[in-house]
């Protein structure tokens, strides 16, 4: 008979726990944090308190560790003293006037101005990139830097580590930063690290998930940039990551073997040295070290390179806009955002995963609704289970807003990020259009300023539309209701961040 009145002091006792725990993350989890975000815990923390609890400690902060925070501002406010006394010296680049707003918040957000002089070269064919930036390390007469998420050595991706090899031996400094998690899941990581070791290079993983390497932090923070500097002088950024174009992955079910498809810019200028500041950033929040042995933009060598460059046919004015989860503000959603509202003829975006907040999609259903043509470049076959279906939901409400959707025909994964608005202004980078890529992960975006080089851009995205399949709304109607709900399902994931 006492086991009826224990066990209902048991239950009542855990009612009761589970009660505080409901109202606590109630008034708690809403604080700075979307109101669809704090929704999807509270009912994942109210349906399993323990279970929801603990995913929320692991998964409910995309903030780095206070150390972390603060070295990322300490290196801030380096870059916007010596960008301060840069604009002092030489002045900064025209932007086209309707445009100067996105130009004045993208340099509140990073402290980075717009410079002039640059020369940009679009590269798209995968292998020819990897040799290309090999041959880039053997020209370093003083440095190298490379940050990549995924970082593997393989057929491919060779001739870059024997670049560094030979750059090493004849007295070059190379650096290395490559994320832990982004890299160690492809074969041969730990070969990898042994060449680094052998090379005689200075390397580092990023955003360890082992937390006595740099503090607690949520375990899915990723450094996604893809960036090589040499000497200050030239850079190379885009989509695409340093391993074979495969990423080692098997045929599927169908037997096709999934392909990326990137883009990549290399560009000579000043705005390298801006790729060089991002770079030394990840650098010293990883390591404690500011390294000093990059180019001085206040100094008179740069002053008189950068009227050098200027005065070169085909120059670009740029801006350099680093984000994440170092970063107080998304900045990346904030420009992307700012340029659909600008937009009053046309934009073209290409993206892998997009599964935008409310406020893109928004400001691009807003903008199609009022004239604006928008082409959106996506993959018909994704290579993730979950972003595929979550990005497949939206296609409903853009299709029905006017926004024409291109599927890039499989087995190809279209992987480069980039949009163009009004044949004016094109950001081109690392950043997909989703809620990781505006909150978890650590990207770099270039602002590209004027027509000639969006013309550029038209290029590559006709390319895409020739090996493209326009979505319709009828044929996405006519989808099985099943189809419909896991899509829906998948949806709910994309706001729990």
């Amino acid at each position: 008979m006492l086991l009826i009145p224990d066990a209902a002091w048991w239950l009542t006792g855990a009612g009761i726990v589970h009660g505080i725990i409901v109202v606590i993350t109630a008034f708690a989890i809403g604080h700075n944090r979307r109101p669809t975000t704090a929704v999807a815990w509270l009912l994942a923390i109210g349906t399993l308190p323990y279970i929801g609890l603990g995913l929320f400690f692991l998964f409910g902060s995309n903030r780095l560790p206070r150390r972390r925070r603060r070295k990322q501002a300490q290196f801030d406010a380096i870059l916007a003293r010596t960008t301060e006394e840069f604009e002092n010296e030489s002045g900064l680049s025209p932007i086209p006037e309707r445009f100067a707003p996105v130009s004045r918040l993208a340099r509140a957000l990073t402290a980075i101005p717009p410079l002039p002089g640059n020369r940009i070269r679009i590269r798209t064919n995968y292998n020819s990139i990897v040799l290309a930036m090999a041959d880039e390390i053997d020209r370093a007469e003083h440095y190298a830097h490379l940050l990549f998420y995924a970082f593997a050595e393989d057929e491919v991706t060779t001739p870059v580590f024997d670049a560094i090899d030979r750059a090493v031996a004849r007295g070059v400094t190379v650096r290395v930063l490559f994320d832990q998690v982004g890299s160690i899941r492809y074969r041969g990581y730990n070969k990898m690290k042994r060449r680094l070791v052998a090379s005689g290079c200075e390397w580092h993983s990023l955003y360890s998930i082992v937390p006595w390497h740099g503090g607690w932090q949520r375990v899915d923070l990723r450094n996604h940039r893809k960036l090589l500097v040499v000497d200050g002088k030239v850079g190379w950024m885009g989509s695409q990551n340093l391993i074979e174009r495969g990423y080692h992955r098997m045929p599927n079910r169908d037997g096709e073997r999934l392909l990326w498809k990137d883009l990549m810019v290399r560009l000579e200028g000043p705005m390298a040295i801006g790729m060089d500041a991002v770079f030394r950033s990840d650098w010293y929040v990883e390591t404690g070290e500011i390294v000093e042995d990059g180019v001085d933009p206040t100094s008179t060598e740069f002053a008189l390179a950068l009227e050098e460059a200027a005065a070169h046919d085909r120059s670009f004015d740029c801006q350099l806009v680093p984000s994440g989860p170092g970063y107080e503000h998304e900045n990346n959603l904030r420009l992307f955002v700012q340029l659909l509202y600008e937009a009053s003829e046309r934009v073209v975006i290409a993206s892998p995963y997009f599964a935008p907040d409310d406020s893109m999609l928004y400001a691009m259903t807003t903008a199609a609704q009022r004239g604006v043509k928008i082409d959106l470049h996506v993959s018909e076959l994704g290579d993730q289970f979950f972003t595929q279906r979550a990005q497949q939901s939206y296609y409903e409400v853009l299709l029905r807003a006017g926004v024409r959707i291109w599927l890039y025909q499989r087995p190809y994964i279209l992987h480069a990020k980039h949009i163009t608005v009004d044949n004016e202004v094109t950001l081109v980078g690392s950043s997909n259009m989703d809620m990781r890529s505006f909150t978890l992960n650590a990207e770099t975006m270039l602002i590209v300023y004027g027509p000639e080089f969006a013309e550029r851009m038209n290029v590559v995205e006709r390319r895409y539309r020739s090996k493209s399949r326009e979505l319709t709304l009828d044929e996405w109607l006519a989808r099985p209701w099943w189809k419909v709900a896991i899509d829906s399902f998948c949806r709910l994931t994309s706001v729990v961040q």
